[in-house]
């Protein structure tokens, strides 16, 4: 599927770093090196382009250790890191305060290195082809949550969920909006692949040294 570039609404994108990535022995995940590049560094090249109102990064702590990442830092509003949904919020909080024109936000896993050049795009043109304010990624029949473009009217309704509802699972919430779904292929590469552990670094570098990896850098 093609999406003309003019089609693509006015989007500020968002990198979401607030987890705490234990399987990686703690720290801060997106800051791992991935060959020349930190996860966060090769993240960024792939998804600003895509967003023409900018990209800022959402992460918890002292926003100094991002010093590298030009863009705003926006941490969650809510306490004890309740998950991604409260990195969206806050990336949804964010964007009605400082870009009031803008109407929608695109959020990707700061994890992600190969994330797809057309995902801002592709999100838009499903969730328009259903007429919803919200759509996910997929690729090999799984939905990778946090990857979406999410319209910034939802922050109320989502702020609801989080406090008062308690609510934590993404998946719950958007099948409450009947998120739309764009899917894409896994090779030669699951362009949502996630680095949870060690050896899926390995795996990645792996990838990069392939001999066919000018077809997904």
């Amino acid at each position: 599927m093609s999406v003309a570039h003019g089609s693509v609404p006015p989007t500020l994108g968002v990198i979401l770093a607030g987890g705490l990535s234990r399987r990686m022995g703690g720290g801060d995940k997106p800051l791992l090196r991935l060959g020349e590049k930190t996860l966060l560094e090769r993240v960024a090249e792939r998804l600003r382009p895509q967003c023409s109102a900018g990209l800022i990064l959402n992460a918890n702590g002292d926003p100094a250790r991002f010093r590298a990442f030009t863009g705003f830092v926006v941490p969650d509003s809510l306490p004890d890191a309740p998950g991604p949904l409260a990195g969206v919020l806050a990336a949804l909080d964010f964007c009605a305060s400082h870009y009031p024109d803008v109407a929608y936000v695109a959020s990707v896993a700061g994890d992600t290195p190969f994330l797809p050049h057309d995902l801002v795009a592709r999100l838009h043109a499903a969730r328009a082809r259903d007429g919803v304010a919200m759509a996910v990624a997929a690729s090999g029949g799984q939905l990778h949550f946090v990857n979406g473009v999410w319209a910034v009217s939802l922050r109320h309704d989502l702020r609801t969920a989080l406090v008062e509802r308690g609510l934590r699972r993404v998946g719950m919430w958007i099948a409450r909006h009947n998120a739309a779904e764009a899917a894409w292929e896994t090779e030669p590469v699951d362009p949502f692949l996630n680095l949870n552990t060690p050896e899926d670094v390995f795996a990645a570098e792996r990838l990069l040294a392939d001999e066919g990896r000018a077809t997904i850098q």
